[in-house]
């Protein structure tokens, strides 16, 4: 195991050395070790929750055709309102992009409404980002803070955040579906509750970012078979 890690963190240097673009990155990861390195990387800083189904390593140049691609995508996102974008990888190593929508704008405490700002920047997000890039398959993908619930026990609380977390997720879904973009494109919509914190919940400020959606954006197969292809742009 300690040689493993050592392997990751070797590969990580050997990857940031090479350079901060996703081309370089998508090269890397093609070239030293297909579908199961970028297992290995994902589970370091990526997403393996996300990742089309191919099977296969990906090759070196795929790899940077989809990287490059997705550095396209990533400048779309960030134009977004209130949107907060970053690269991440999925679980096929291959560089994908993780957009957060946090609860303080998408809804009000303990509510699964979207309100009339959250709207707006999601039908931005449709419109600029998920439609233009269909060739982008899509998670949706619910947390909350672990603040517990009046009258209820602490496992009735977590149960009720996980709750609150797939209705929530499932809200932005429907909206992104109902301003145009395809059923087929979110191929998941997932709550996962209190799990996952990305700040401290001990402080209201940590709270609030725990409160969050994230949208990812990774390759589908399509694109996948495109860059293998050497036509993706």
């Amino acid at each position: 195991m300690k040689k493993m890690k050592a392997f990751v963190l070797t590969l990580c240097a050997c990857i940031v050395m090479m350079g901060c673009n996703n081309l370089g990155k998508g090269t890397a990861i093609g070239a030293v070790g297909g579908a199961l390195l970028g297992g290995i990387v994902g589970k370091v800083a990526g997403n393996t929750a996300v990742g089309a189904a191919i099977g296969t390593a990906v090759g070196a140049g795929a790899g940077a055709l989809i990287g490059k691609h997705m550095d396209k995508v990533k400048a779309q996102a960030q134009a977004v309102e209130n949107a907060q974008v970053q690269s991440v990888t999925d679980a096929n190593g291959l560089q994908a992009v993780q957009v957060t929508f946090d609860s303080g704008i998408l809804f009000t405490s303990g509510s699964s409404t979207l309100s009339a700002t959250a709207k707006n920047s999601l039908s931005q997000f449709a419109s600029s980002v998920l439609i233009p890039n269909r060739d982008c398959d899509v998670a949706v993908q619910g947390y909350t803070d672990n603040q517990g619930w009046r009258n209820s026990t602490a496992a009735q609380s977590q149960q009720k955040n996980l709750t609150l977390s797939q209705q929530r997720a499932q809200a932005v879904t429907n909206y992104l579906q109902s301003v145009g973009v395809s059923a087929s494109q979110i191929r998941s919509t997932t709550g996962y509750g209190e799990a996952n914190p990305v700040a401290d919940n001990s402080t209201a400020a940590g709270k609030a970012q725990n409160r969050r959606v994230e949208v990812l954006l990774y390759a589908s197969q399509a694109m996948i078979n495109a860059a293998e292809a050497g036509t993706l742009q």
